[in-house]
């Protein structure tokens, strides 16, 4: 496969040396100095030339995953359906994959459902092939540590220039072959504020069903990078806008759409952007109150639904909140270490208007948690005032306290994506 390369020289792009962490840039030289070619790759040279700080930093190379680790003793292999490299340096990884090729000649490992899913994709190539095979173009460029250059093989600089987001190749096919980069170009256009580009918006409403194909453990990455990295409110609009929010969170949209007076997203929308501002503020939020707030319409809606066939509504809080949480693990495999808090901040909601036993409550676990989220049912709607009000005055903050335990459910047993480092899965950003 022949592809016409672009090269923008030094001098004609922004991106220095001084952005790229030391780590990969220890890694690239090293490569460099064995003979292999060394380019860091993807979201790091696209938020780069986008002006936004990069974060994770990938490089792509011509050696393979087993000679990448005879180069470095820090370094383990990991994955199936893409092997990888990943180089440690204490709590920095640097993701380091071979060239990846269109044809299997037989000497790779290359596995493809009936459907058009890649399951596995170990064939190594070219760069061009490489390039060819990224999924959008602003992920397809490469920054030459040789000589500062960038190479383009699909026309990602200008994209990126003109904040466009385009799929490389037919994009049916590319969403046939991962669905899950229908999440990513609605995730990415809300991170970079891109547009995205006509032939490559067009195909989305009409194949989102895919998505149920997914990876339930994959979906759940996939909502903390939507949801947990500064751009929720957009995401969500996104999501709804292109027909995925009805996927994704089935029960949620069915809720929003008979909500007559708005309440529920008002309250929802509220959450995220407060969840955008603790992100911005560098605070953690757990993804126990992230999905308590995402399912609460569906919740509610179920409750209400369970009341009017006559249950009691104690029972029908605690079977709302099971329904709800059953029925959407399916989809989004959410652990059971934040399915179950997300379950107590619904459940607690009610004490807050009995105004009952109120050291027990207050000792509670979860009581700042659901606090903090009656407190927000109640900035949206007036009927809460008066509790809020009165729980607020039961609420005793040390100072450097405030806005510390609130969110942060159980932030201490949660996996290394949760926190301000994620790891990243695959070899594309």
């Amino acid at each position: 496969m022949n592809r016409q390369v672009t090269l923008i020289p030094r001098d004609q792009h922004p991106i220095s040396r001084k952005q790229i962490s030391t780590s990969a840039l220890r890694v690239l030289y090293r490569l460099h100095e064995e003979g292999y070619a060394a380019f860091l790759v993807g979201g790091a040279v696209r938020d780069a030339l986008a002006g936004i700080a990069p974060k994770d930093f990938d490089i792509a190379t011509d050696a393979t995953p087993e000679q990448v680790r005879g180069l470095f003793r820090n370094c383990r292999l990991i994955g199936r359906r893409f092997r990888l490299a990943h180089v440690v340096f204490g709590r920095e990884i640097i993701e380091v994959a071979t060239f990846r090729g269109q044809s299997d000649d037989g000497t790779g490992d290359r596995q493809v459902h009936q459907d058009g899913r890649v399951i596995r994709d170990n064939v190594y190539g070219t760069i061009e092939e490489d390039a060819a095979r990224r999924d959008f173009t602003a992920n397809a460029l490469y920054y030459n540590i040789a000589d500062f250059s960038i190479h383009d093989y699909v026309g990602g600089f200008e994209d990126v220039r003109a904040r466009r987001l385009r799929l490389i190749g037919s994009p049916d096919d590319r969403y046939r072959e991962d669905p899950v980069r229908m999440l990513r170009a609605a995730r990415l256009a809300a991170k970079l504020q891109f547009d995205i580009s006509p032939e490559t918006a067009e195909p989305i409403p009409r194949l989102a069903s895919l998505l149920t194909q997914a990876a339930p453990a994959r979906l759940f990455d996939e909502c903390l990078k939507l949801f947990l990295s500064g751009h929720a409110v957009r995401s969500f609009e996104g999501l709804e806008r292109m027909g995925l929010l009805a996927v994704l969170l089935p029960d949620t949209a069915k809720a929003l759409k008979s909500n007559s007076n708005g309440s529920l997203k008002a309250m929802l929308l509220r959450g995220l952007a407060q969840t955008d501002e603790r992100v911005a503020r560098g605070d953690s939020v757990s993804p126990a109150f992230l999905f308590s707030l995402l399912l609460w319409p569906a919740w509610c809606r179920t409750k209400a639904q369970l009341e009017a066939n006559g249950m009691h509504a104690a029972e029908a809080q605690q079977r709302a909140a099971d329904k709800v949480t059953l029925q959407q693990v399916h989809l989004i495999a959410i652990p059971r270490r934040f399915s179950m808090p997300m379950q107590e901040i619904w459940l607690l909601q009610s004490r807050f208007s009995q105004r009952k036993r109120v050291g027990r409550l207050v000792a509670h676990p979860r009581f700042r948690a659901a606090y903090d989220f009656f407190k927000l049912r109640a900035d949206t709607g007036a009927s809460h005032a008066e509790d809020a009000a009165f729980w607020a005055s039961q609420v005793v903050e040390t100072p450097g306290e405030q806005g510390e335990t609130n969110w942060d459910i159980a932030v201490d047993d949660a996996p290394p994506r949760t926190r301000k480092r994620r790891r990243r899965s695959g070899p594309t950003s």
